[in-house]
């Protein structure tokens, strides 16, 4: 019993017509919106092949010790990236943090695949930011010749 199909089978045809029969069907019924397709395309323009990726390595929701009876606590974030660390502070006003070793930067909060504030740390490092970011977002940092993205986390 030959278990494996060759070209020279007849019902390879009949599969290889199937196989483009379900393939349109699926383009038909279950297409991409064209909006999400649209977001894909975006977040790969913004992709940067040689930025560096800054590991998220405090997060306060995760690694703090919860204090009885506090609220509204800010989430703290720490990002390090080689040398490089970055303490992010997300309150319901906005973005505080600060860039170590300090140094000016220029800092963009992504929300999804678009730009949507534009933040500079001063040369002490420290920057902030008027709107909290909704739902998923990342820091790209831009220090001297390098550029530097954060995780994604959620808000």
């Amino acid at each position: 019993m030959n278990d494996h199909i060759t070209h020279d089978d007849p019902g390879s045809a009949d599969d290889a017509l199937l196989e483009e029969e379900l393939r349109q069907a699926a383009a038909i019924l279950d297409a991409v919106p064209a909006g999400l397709l649209q977001l894909a395309v975006e977040a790969y323009a913004l992709h940067d092949l040689d930025a560096r990726i800054a590991e998220l390595t405090f997060d306060s929701l995760v690694d703090a010790i919860p204090v009885r009876g506090a609220t509204d606590v800010p989430r703290m974030l720490t990002f390090q990236a080689g040398g490089l660390t970055v303490d992010v502070e997300v309150t319901p006003d906005g973005l505080m943090g600060q860039v170590l070793p300090p140094q000016p930067a220029g800092i963009e909060v992504l929300n999804g695949p678009r730009r949507t504030a534009v933040l500079t740390a001063d040369d002490l490092g420290r920057f902030t930011g008027q709107a909290p970011p909704a739902g998923p977002f990342a820091l790209r940092l831009r220090t001297g010749g390098e550029t530097v993205v954060t995780e994604w986390l959620r808000a």
